[in-house]
């Protein structure tokens, strides 16, 4: 079988890099070869944002000092649907690092670790059987990662996102100060959930960008163009934005399964995205990770190692935020919620884990914020 992949990996983003990684780190001289319509570097809409728990990824993937040349942003400010402001410096600094840089340097890393790199535009999949195949190309493992409109999960038969469980959201880039180093999210009533967003690189310019659920944006009956740049000058009308690119966002409310026979899932394509702040990089990393050392361990059967890995990681997190999704749709909720976190930092704290990396909520926090959010109510 000289003519059998051990692994392909269909998308060369974030999580399919890290499957790449993840794979030749655990086993070093398998046959991996890594899928992606497009070259590197190349722009991808994205919020840029690199969380804490994303760079402890990096690190087990074997490329700690990947971004160590961006300067991290410390501080964090975020304005509730109701107005309510709370600034604070994060436990754990984030990073903004555009993707066209964070993506080339990851693929770049997958290959000198020993994955072979191509352009190619898959079109044909098959998990099942005692190998799979794509585009004629046999692997004993296929990693799809390719993106919120996924190709290869429709190809394996599984839906694509529901539209209820689905955001769009539109990203540029404004001038800043050079010394700009605060993450801006601003939230808007109208049409809740939605918010703003601004996150300096550091270098004069920052990320920014305005996202809504998408049942919301057609309910408005306007052209989507006018809603999401319309709203994004609203809320940030001292940054006006260039290079504006929309984009979707599958929502893990909406996750299906975490592959089919042969081929998993991972990061977007997985609908691997937190619906309480849209982030994502983490979670691709991470289960990107996952599934490339399922791959590389269990070659005979992967899927329930990575179904499996994937529940001890995240189980109880995506639950938390399948919950808190349904709880914020009550802009209130959101407001009593940032209300607790501007009066105790530790709450601050665990609201930003759960937002940008794996935390979940004690029960007695959540009982707090609930009787605030009733007391507000019945005011």
């Amino acid at each position: 079988m000289e003519d059998v992949w051990d692994l392909v990996v269909v998308g060369a983003g974030p999580a399919g890099s890290a499957a790449a990684l993840g794979a030749l780190r655990l086993r070093p001289g398998l046959r991996v070869l890594l899928l992606d319509k497009a070259g590197f570097p190349r722009d991808k809409a994205c919020g840029d944002g690199i969380a804490a728990h994303g760079r402890d990824e990096l690190a087990r993937l074997g490329v700690p000092g990947l971004i160590d040349d961006y300067r991290p942003a410390p501080r964090l400010t975020v304005v509730s649907p109701g107005g309510l402001r709370v600034s604070a410096t994060a436990a754990r600094p984030n990073h903004v690092v555009p993707r066209r840089v964070f993506d080339a340097r990851l693929v770049e890393a997958a290959r000198a670790a020993g994955a072979e790199v191509r352009v190619h535009r898959v079109r044909a999949l098959s998990g099942a059987g005692p190998v799979a195949e794509v585009d004629g190309i046999r692997a004993r493992a296929v990693v799809a990662a390719d993106g919120a409109n996924s190709a290869a999960r429709r190809l394996i038969g599984l839906p694509a996102s529901p539209e209820r469980h689905t955001a769009i959201a539109v990203r540029g880039y404004a001038s800043v100060p050079d010394e700009d180093d605060v993450q801006l999210i601003a939230m808007q009533r109208a049409g809740w959930p939605a918010y703003a967003w601004s996150f300096p690189i550091g270098d004069g310019t920052a990320n920014v960008g305005f996202g809504m659920l998408l049942p919301r944006l057609h309910a408005t009956g306007l052209p989507g163009r006018q809603v999401l740049h319309g709203r994004l000058a609203e809320l940030l009308p001292d940054r006006p934005a260039r290079d504006l690119r929309a984009h979707h966002l599958p929502l893990s409310t909406g996750r299906p399964a975490p592959g089919a026979g042969r081929v998993l899932l991972a990061g977007d394509a997985a609908s691997l995205i937190n619906p309480l702040t849209g982030e994502g990089i983490y979670y691709a990393l991470l289960s990107g990770r996952l599934a490339g050392e399922a791959a590389a361990a269990a070659p005979g059967d992967p899927l329930p190692v990575y179904r499996d890995a994937l529940r001890r990681e995240l189980g109880r997190h995506l639950r938390t935020t399948d919950l808190l999704a349904r709880l914020a749709q009550s802009p209130g909720f959101i407001d009593a919620a940032i209300a607790t976190a501007a009066r105790r930092k530790e709450v601050f704290d665990l609201l930003v884990e759960v937002g940008l990396g794996p935390g979940t909520v004690p029960v007695p926090l959540a009982c707090a914020v609930a009787l605030r959010w009733l007391r507000g109510f019945m005011r």
